[in-house]
């Protein structure tokens, strides 16, 4: 998140029935982030299914940068929108901005992480896909997407590079002496602006629609093979045989994972898409964007970070039964069927080190 934040001037302040229906809002915002982005978390810790996955350990890695977005950036802001003032120095305004950009930054990495498993996952063979996602690749890509971020925000910003050339307009608009109120601004010269969204976002962009569209192909291949599975039989005998179980249940299971990322993916650029170009826009055409623009561009970004675990919830299954075991304290009939005394003849297959029971 590289933004101009620039508050409602003195003409643009709200109202009270407005900062009331603000802070319902942002609270609401928050508390969904922090609740919902906890119960990911907490879900794959206690699940042992979850935790085999490996596409998990990055949702897990997401679900905490959201955590800390919701936690040490969002009540902030949610604080200086609705007193229309910052009082917590200027010092604490860089770390603030600067958390806010690596925490954002590293939700799309591993969003783009996210896409290159389903990738190799999807449409290469398992032997290149476990010889790809290996345990330390899988650190790898994680440091990566922690260690990255930090290289665009504390760095530029505590050097003051995005400010170059800029200062006189930052200074103008930090302090309000109609209102006598001081505001948190982060507003970015043209080189910062480019470089910055360019490699937190349009690139990460570009790489996941390439995986999904790859993925994409592929699961309609998929679907067509399963049809044609479906309708074959023995050549020579005349009798209609099933398909082969393992190789459609893990079908089935990967082109609904796809999909079920995909709306994710989708779900973030939707949020975070409007926000990043005007981000672009806003220095070539001398900082004119309205501060109530950014600022619902802002938190539509925000709204992101609560979003993914209801997606979870909606679109996974497996995710969706971890929720309700630990929502209705361990219920067993939203607890897997052990294998152990069941009576319907079943037989198991690995799929990305998950272990499926096929019935």
């Amino acid at each position: 998140l590289f933004f101009s934040c620039v508050l409602p001037s003195s003409s643009e302040t709200f109202g009270i029935a407005e900062k009331i229906v603000l802070l319902t809002f942002v609270s609401a915002v928050i508390l969904m982030a922090i609740l919902g982005n906890l119960l990911v978390m907490v879900s794959v810790c206690r699940d042992r299914q979850l935790r085999k996955i490996k596409t998990n350990c990055f949702i897990v890695s997401l679900a905490f940068a959201d955590l800390l977005v919701s936690v040490l950036v969002m009540p902030f802001g949610a604080i200086e929108l609705v007193q229309d003032n910052w009082i917590y120095g200027e010092m604490f305004c860089l770390v603030r901005t600067s958390l806010d950009v690596l925490l954002t930054t590293a939700s799309i990495l591993h969003l783009c992480c996210i896409s290159l498993d389903r990738y190799y996952a999807i449409c290469c063979q398992p032997l290149v896909y476990r010889n790809k996602m290996t345990p330390l690749r899988i650190a790898v890509m994680l440091g990566g997407c922690w260690v990255i971020p930090t290289f665009i925000s504390f760095l530029p910003i505590m050097q003051g590079w995005n400010s170059i050339g800029i200062i006189d307009l930052i200074q103008q608009r930090q302090f309000n002496k109609a209102s006598n109120s001081t505001y948190c601004i982060f507003m970015v010269n043209k080189p910062y602006a480019i470089t910055c969204s360019v490699v937190a976002f349009y690139i990460p962009f570009l790489l996941m629609v390439l995986a999904y569209y790859r993925i994409y192909v592929t699961a309609r291949e998929h679907a067509r093979q399963i049809r044609v599975l479906q309708r074959a039989g023995a050549p020579g005998d005349g009798r209609q045989h099933p398909p082969d179980q393992h190789s459609t249940h893990r079908m089935k299971t990967e082109t609904k994972a796809a999909k079920t990322l995909c709306i994710i993916m989708g779900c973030f650029c939707l949020c975070w898409a409007p926000f990043f170009i005007t981000n672009i826009v806003d220095p070539f055409i001398n900082y004119t964007v309205p501060g109530k623009l950014w600022t619902a561009f802002l938190w539509l970004g925000y709204i992101n970070s609560g979003l993914n675990p209801f997606l979870y919830a909606f679109l996974n299954k497996s995710f969706r039964r971890a929720f309700l075991i630990i929502l209705c304290c361990g219920v067993e009939r939203y607890r897997r069927p052990s294998i152990l005394g069941q009576t319907v003849p079943c037989s198991t297959t690995t799929i990305n080190g998950s272990t499926h029971v096929l019935r």
